[in-house]
């Protein structure tokens, strides 16, 4: 049996909860929480548990196998880095750390002591993700283009990280996990509206050495609620709309051949038009399959591909983006 505590019981804190305490090997033994109405409520819902006001202790004990860190982004570093110093596996939620320092400190930290960190980007389990990926693996849509993420929306406003830290972890994951190039430079633009130092809305686009491009709109001004993914191919194109109920991804047969290249007033670009595929998607909820894969990869002392590799990677592209952001949108080097 893993036995697990969880520090933090707010926004997400109950969803780890309920996962792990449905995981057959895992025993769910101890929930933390500054807020003493938060953790009543978790008593209510686990009566068993034991429950802590200091994450602290709560790491301490020998009781337990793995920390679920589910607390706001600026108190990973020193949670994560306690308990990897008390023996134990690591759930964080994204992203990894405030800085690119903290987080190669925990990756080094968790080699020493032979102990795995997993950064819980819940996308790369849904169904639509793992269906891309395979559409992708497969070759069907050909060689790459480029990669358009739109997801904005009116708030929620956070009070210590600007939209990018905020929306982009979720889109910079997926296409790090989508896209195997790798991303050379990155530049992002964006502004604030409220006189809170902290941008609302903004822009980002990565930078690729083989003419592949992706770009980020991150929006908490926005009137309606969008999450939509554009993926376009020499063969064909996807749209992956998460809002969608019954066709979250759609596969489009459609494309442009150059016929004739010899300067530009001979151009000649031929439009392809065909058919819409509309693939099945497995429903199967992401948190639980990332939960029972984390579990897995514990047992058989395997990295899991959402490792803290993974994680800074997504850290290293928040960093250049505030770096661009303050210095008047200018390209950085990853």
């Amino acid at each position: 049996m893993i036995n697990v505590g969880i520090i933090g019981y707010g926004y997400w804190g109950p969803n780890d909860a309920r996962n792990f305490n449905t995981c057959e090997v895992v025993g769910l033994i101890a929930i933390c929480d500054l807020n003493e109405k938060r953790l009543n409520h978790a008593q209510s819902h686990y009566p068993f548990i034991k429950r802590y006001s200091d994450p602290k202790d709560m790491i301490s004990s020998k009781d337990i196998d793995v920390v679920a860190v589910v607390t706001p982004v600026f108190t990973h570093y020193e949670l994560a880095k306690f308990a990897l110093e008390n023996g134990k596996h690591i759930f964080v939620e994204k992203p990894l750390t405030s800085n690119v320092a903290q987080g190669e400190d925990l990756i080094n930290l968790a080699e020493k002591k032979g102990l795995i960190i997993m950064v819980d980007h819940t996308f790369l389990f849904t169904g639509a993700v793992r269906k891309m990926r395979e559409i992708i693996d497969s070759g069907e849509l050909g060689t790459l283009y480029f990669y358009d993420s739109v997801r904005v929306n009116l708030g929620l406003f956070q009070h210590d990280i600007n939209v990018i830290w905020d929306l982009a972890p979720h889109d910079f994951s997926i296409m790090n996990y989508l896209i195997d190039y790798e991303p050379t430079a990155l530049s992002a633009w964006g502004t604030e509206h409220f006189g809170r130092g902290l941008e609302d809305v903004a822009y980002v686009a990565v930078h690729f050495d083989n003419g592949f491009i992706a770009h980020f709109h991150c929006n908490w001004l926005s009137p309606v609620k969008i999450r939509k993914t554009l993926i376009s191919g020499s063969k064909k194109m996807l749209i992956w709309d998460d809002l969608s109920s019954d066709e979250k991804v759609k596969i489009y047969d459609k494309g442009v051949k150059i016929d004739n290249t010899e300067g530009i007033h001979k151009l000649l670009v031929n439009y392809r038009s065909g058919d819409v595929h509309v693939p099945h998607i497995d429903n199967a909820e992401a948190l639980k399959l990332e939960i029972d894969y984390f579990v897995e990869c514990i047992k058989k002392k395997q990295k899991p591909f959402n490792d803290g590799e993974a994680g800074l990677k997504v850290v290293k592209m928040l960093e250049a983006a505030d770096k661009s952001l303050r210095d008047d949108c200018k390209k950085v080097k990853l």
